[in-house]
């Protein structure tokens, strides 16, 4: 008997999902899970909350029965890696590096903005100028590296991708922006790429007259994608989008014609990868798996888009994109075309969007600033199915799914909501 219940935990523990890192096992937003919260409030349906020192952007990661996330403790000048329990949110351990030196960043973006990622053996947490440190899952210190400041004036917020035994950061944005490749076992670099030149094509705001740069920066975390028989780091690069050689760094392919000023990471599936540019940015599309310079090969490219945060998600030869404002588009893969684009919330700051969204089954979930989720059929037509509100709890964080359940961290909360499967 005793066998048959360890057995049945066991399998059960298998179909659970992690999330390991920001966007979950593959970057791209998808969740495998079936049974996913669809209506809850600050009262409703929630597991536990608990409170947070300070406020802060990253996202939270599971593992198993603990949850990691990256936490600004300011007034101590200390940049921390928390360890909860899955089970009720208590803190099982805490580890901080302390980082006294003047570091610019803007009012909306705290420090330790980048979320952390786990293999499951350890956890590696990014912190800007404070460098890189990684820990067991028990939190003994494992390795550390001090890469330098980063110096822009809005800070960093890329968050590190584990693969294979890899970690990747990229390091910007700055003027000596890089992507790293670093053994995850020692924290030694293996590779370094430097970012590729910015060219502008078209009319592109960011530039003064088309040729002076005003904003050229990315905030993006790269993506990992299966092209045929070989695999590729997708980039968005200020000016640019770019597949990788993941274990040489080699610059397979680049396409030039987004906007030098990218916030949001790349999205990605069926062959496509698109790149978002930020404020009246361009928007472009091209199939990954490609070699030299693949402009020529846009599948398709629209200027002048709206402000682009966070990461969308494709699904079934669409592609699905809240912009800044809170207006959802869906395109079509293939050609751009809009399908809908229509707002999903009301109107006003309150309804602004920073978030990335996942998606699960046919459900796109996407958090606003203002705590609310929207929930959204994945379909050419818009249909809204969800508007789920916390206390009006700011957040500018992405969802994470675990086990049936979704956790959000606001400025002054993390809320784990929905039941266990």
């Amino acid at each position: 008997m005793r066998l048959l219940v360890f057995a049945l935990l066991t399998c059960l523990s298998l179909k659970a999902e992690n999330w390991p890192m920001w966007r979950g096992t593959t970057g791209l937003g998808i969740s495998t899970e079936k049974n996913l919260p669809l209506k809850w409030s600050a009262t409703e349906n929630i597991a536990w909350k608990v409170s947070l020192p300070y406020r802060g952007n990253s996202t939270p990661i599971v593992w198993g029965e603990k949850i990691f996330l990256t936490q600004p403790l300011e007034e101590q000048n200390e940049r921390a890696l928390i360890c909860m329990d899955r089970l009720d949110g208590k803190i099982l351990w805490q580890r901080t590096v302390k980082y006294t030196d003047t570091e610019r960043s803007h009012r909306t973006n705290p420090y330790c903005s980048e979320s952390p990622a786990t293999d499951g053996e350890r956890v590696v947490a990014v912190y800007g100028s404070a460098g890189i440190v990684c820990y067991d899952l028990n939190g003994k210190l494992l390795w550390k590296r001090n890469l330098g400041k980063i110096q822009f004036e809005w800070g960093s917020a890329a968050s590190p991708v584990i693969h294979g035994d890899l970690v990747y950061v990229y390091r910007g944005p700055d003027s000596n922006s890089h992507l790293l490749a670093l053994d995850k076992r020692t924290g030694k670099t293996v590779w370094k790429l430097d970012d590729p030149p910015v060219k502008v094509v078209g009319r592109t705001d960011g530039f003064k007259n088309n040729k002076d740069p005003k904003w050229v920066c990315s905030f993006s975390t790269p993506i990992l994608v299966g092209a045929g028989k070989r695999e590729e780091l997708l980039m968005s690069y200020p000016g640019n989008m770019a597949g990788i050689n993941p274990t040489t760094g080699k610059l397979l392919w680049k396409c030039e014609g987004l906007n030098p000023l990218i916030y949001s990471s790349p999205i990605a599936g069926e062959g496509v990868v698109i790149g978002t540019g930020g404020y009246f940015g361009t928007t472009v599309a091209v199939k990954y798996g490609g070699k030299g310079n693949v402009t020529s090969q846009t599948l398709w490219r629209i200027e002048r888009t709206a402000n682009r945060l966070g990461s969308g998600v494709v699904h079934k030869g669409h592609a699905y994109i809240l912009n800044t404002n809170g207006i959802m588009e869906c395109h079509d893969l293939k050609s751009g075309k809009v399908l809908f684009s229509e707002r999903v919330r009301g109107s006003g700051a309150k309804q602004e969007s920073w978030s990335s969204m996942i998606i699960a089954g046919d459900r796109i979930y996407v958090p606003n600033q203002s705590g609310e989720t929207i929930v959204v059929r994945a379909s050419p037509k818009f249909k809204l199915i969800g508007i789920n509100e916390l206390d009006s709890a700011l957040t500018n964080s992405s969802l994470a799914a675990s086990d049936g359940q979704l956790l959000l961290r606001t400025h002054k909360h993390l809320w784990c909501i929905g039941k266990r499967r």
